[in-house]
C-alpha cells in the first residue's frame, strides 16, 4: 500500500493575532517538512485563533483573515515548502454571499485550506454547525457543502472540521462514499473533565464509519474561560489506536502510515446529507517505499486530578500572558480556596510573579494568620500583610453596622485593599472563589468576588479539597515541599467575619451539596428528580432556591476557566429577573 507520512501539529494560537499565529505555522511547518512530512496539518481556526466570537461579523477582520492565508502561503513557498500540502484553519466568507434571514450579513465561514505550491489548492467550510454549550456558530458561520478530498502521493484524504466527527451523517459517511483512504479532522473542542475518554470513543466509531484511519488533530492552549488539552488522536479503520498525542503540551506528532491507494475512477457528484465531493489531486504518484521510522508514540493519560490541575494552570498562564499581564495578586486567607488559587498561579507564571497578601481583621484566627504565611514560605510567592482592622473600625464609626453588613464589609474592604495595589503596582486580581459558593451566592459582591480572573470559578468546594491534596501529594512524588499547608486542608472552611464561623453554619456539608449542585446545576435536573435521586426535600428546595436567588450574583463574577460541562458564562445562561422557582 502506498505510504505516507502525517505530520499533526496541536498549535496555541491567539485570537486576532495574525502574524503570530502565521509564525507558528511557518515554524511547524519547517520542523515537520525536517522530518520528512508528506502532509501536515494544523488546528480549527488556527490561523485566527478560536474562537473569534463577534469578530467573525466583522467584515475587516475576516478579509483580514483571507489575505492572511494567502500571505501565509506564498511564504511557504518561498521558504521552500511550496511542494507540502499543509492543511490550515482560518476565517473565511461565502464567495456567493445572499442577504438572508437568519443568516450572520457577509456570509462567514469557519473554514480550512490546503496550501500547495504557494496558493490555495482546496479550501471549504464546517458542515455541521455547533449551537449548544459555549457554542454559538449558527450565529457566526454559515454551514459547507462540500466533501473536500485532496489526493496525496496517490492517497485520497478527506477532511472535516471538529462538529462534523461529533454530529452523525455528513462528512463521516460521506467520507466511505468518496472512498478516502484518510480522514483528516481538525478541531478546537474544548476540554470538559473526563472528555478524553468521549473523545476517544467518538473518534474510534466515526472511524469504523468512515470505514478508513482517522485522524483527529487538536489546538492546546486557552482562550478566555476555554482551555484546549490537545489529546490529538489517530486510529486505523477498526478503530485501534495507532497514536496519542499528549494533553496540555504543544508539538507535533509525525508518523508513517500505510494507507489504501485512491481508486482510478474515484467516486464524484453528490454523497451522503447533499455534500457535492470536491476532488483536488496534488500528486497521483506514490511516494518510494521507505522503512517506517516514526510511529507518534503514545502518551499516557493524566490522572483525573492532575488533568483538572493542569488545565486551571493553562487556563490562568493563557488569560494572563494573552492579555499582557506578567503577574497576579491574591488576598491569602490562610483557607483553602485561595491557597490553592495561589498554588495555581505559582505553577502558572512562577513564584516570582505571584503576590500575595494577608489582611487580618480581629476576626482572624492565629491559625488562619500563619497559614497564610506558611503557604507563602513553601511556594516563594511574594508576601505581606495589610491589617483591614483600622479601616474596619473608621467605616464602623461613621455608619454602625451590624449582622450581614458589619461582616461583609470586611470582604469589601479587602477587595478594595486588593484593587488599590492592583492600580498601584499592575497585578492583575485572582478572584478565590469556588463554583460551589458562586452557586449558593455565599460571597460578597465587590469583597471576595472582586477580581480580573477566578481560576477556581468552575471547580466544587469538595474537588477544591481533592486537587490541593493531589498537589501535595505529587511535590512530595517529586521530591519538593508541598505548597499547601496541611491545616488549610483539614481545618473547617470559614470565611472568619464573625466568631467562630464556619462554612456549615449556613451550608450544608460540601459533598452533599456539590451533589444537589451538580444535578441542578450541570444535569438541569429539577427538584422532583433530585429528590428521587436520594436527597432531603427541604434541603433540596433551600439549596434550589439560593441557587436561583444569586443569579445577580454571578452575572457579575470575573471569567474563569471553564472544566464542566456547564460552567457559569456562556454554558449557562439564564435571566437575572426571574420569578420561576422548582421549589413553588
Amino acid at each position: 500500500m502506498p505510504q505516507l507520512r502525517l505530520a499533526l501539529n496541536q498549535i496555541d494560537s491567539t485570537v486576532g493575532d495574525l502574524a503570530g499565529n502565521s509564525e507558528a505555522i511557518v515554524h511547524w511547518t519547517r520542523h515537520a517538512a525536517e522530518q520528512g512530512a508528506h502532509l501536515v496539518a494544523f488546528p480549527e481556526m488556527a490561523l485566527t485563533g478560536y474562537p473569534v466570537e463577534d469578530l467573525a461579523l466583522r467584515s475587516s477582520f475576516v478579509e483580514a483573515s483571507r489575505q492572511a492565508l494567502r500571505a501565509l502561503a506564498a511564504r511557504l513557498d518561498a521558504e521552500g515548502f511550496g511542494e507540502l500540502p499543509v492543511v490550515v484553519g482560518y476565517l473565511d466568507r461565502s464567495e456567493h454571499a445572499a442577504a438572508r434571514y437568519g443568516q450572520p450579513a457577509g456570509s462567514p465561514r469557519n473554514a480550512a485550506a490546503v496550501l500547495h505550491r504557494g496558493g490555495i489548492a482546496l479550501n471549504f467550510a464546517k458542515h455541521h454547525l455547533p449551537n449548544y454549550g459555549v457554542f454559538d456558530e449558527f450565529r457566526y458561520f454559515v454551514p459547507g457543502d462540500s466533501m473536500p478530498v485532496v489526493r496525496v502521493h496517490g492517497i485520497d484524504v478527506a477532511l472535516a472540521i471538529c462538529e462534523d466527527l461529533w454530529q452523525d451523517g455528513g462528512r463521516v459517511p460521506a467520507a466511505r462514499a468518496a472512498g478516502a483512504g484518510l480522514l483528516l479532522s481538525v478541531n478546537a473542542s474544548p476540554y470538559e473533565r473526563d472528555k478524553d475518554d468521549t473523545r476517544l470513543e467518538l473518534v474510534r466509531k466515526r472511524a469504523q464509519e468512515a470505514g478508513c484511519t482517522t485522524a483527529y488533530l487538536a489546538m492546546i492552549g486557552g482562550q478566555d474561560e476555554l482551555v484546549f488539552d490537545g489529546d490529538s488522536i489517530v486510529v486505523d479503520k477498526e478503530g485501534e489506536v495507532i497514536a496519542r498525542a499528549p494533553q496540555f503540551s504543544e508539538g507535533s506528532v509525525i508518523l508513517d502510515l500505510e494507507l489504501p491507494a485512491a481508486a482510478a475512477d474515484a467516486p464524484s457528484g453528490v454523497v451522503d446529507d447533499g455534500l457535492r465531493i470536491d476532488r483536488v489531486v496534488l500528486s497521483d504518484e506514490p511516494v518510494a517505499a521507505y522503512e517506517p521510522e516514526l510511529a507518534g508514540g503514545y502518551a499516557e493519560r493524566l490522572e483525573d486530578e492532575e488533568e483538572i490541575y493542569s488545565a486551571l494552570v493553562v487556563g490562568l498562564r493563557a488569560y494572563a500572558g494573552k492579555n499582557g499581564f506578567s503577574s497576579v495578586l491574591i488576598g491569602l486567607s490562610g483557607g483553602i480556596d485561595s491557597a490553592i488559587c495561589a498554588a495555581i498561579a505559582c505553577d502558572a507564571l512562577g513564584a516570582q510573579n505571584v503576590y500575595g497578601v494577608s489582611m487580618p481583621s480581629k476576626y482572624s484566627s492565629d491559625h488562619s494568620k500563619d497559614d497564610a504565611a506558611e503557604l507563602a514560605r513553601r511556594t516563594g510567592l511574594n508576601f505581606r500583610t495589610v491589617p483591614i482592622a483600622p479601616m474596619f473600625d473608621a467605616y464602623m464609626a461613621s455608619l454602625q453596622l451590624t449582622g450581614l453588613a458589619e461582616e461583609n464589609l470586611q470582604a469589601r474592604l479587602r477587595g478594595t485593599t486588593l484593587m488599590a495595589i492592583s492600580n498601584q503596582e499592575g497585578q492583575i486580581v485572582l478572584a478565590p472563589g469556588n463554583k460551589s459558593e458562586l452557586a449558593v451566592g455565599y460571597s460578597t459582591l465587590y469583597g471576595d468576588a472582586v477580581g480580573a480572573y477566578g481560576p477556581i470559578k468552575d471547580v466544587y468546594k469538595s474537588s477544591v479539597f481533592r486537587l490541593a491534596k493531589w498537589r501535595n501529594r505529587a511535590a512530595e512524588e517529586r521530591g519538593q515541599t508541598p505548597p499547601i499547608p496541611e491545616s488549610s486542608i483539614t481545618k473547617p472552611p470559614s470565611a472568619e467575619l464573625r466568631p467562630g464561623q464556619v462554612d456549615t453554619d449556613s451550608l450544608p456539608d460540601y459533598e452533599v451539596l456539590d451533589a444537589i449542585l451538580e444535578l441542578y446545576v450541570d444535569r438541569d435536573q429539577g427538584l422532583d428528580a433530585i429528590v428521587a435521586a436520594g436527597y432531603d426535600a427541604e434541603l433540596v428546595a433551600k439549596t434550589l432556591r439560593m441557587v436561583d436567588t444569586a443569579e445577580y450574583k454571578r452575572r457579575q463574577y470575573p471569567p474563569g476557566t471553564k472544566i464542566s460541562p456547564k460552567g457559569f458564562g456562556k454554558d449557562r445562561r439564564l435571566p437575572i429577573t426571574n420569578r420561576w422557582r422548582e421549589s413553588s
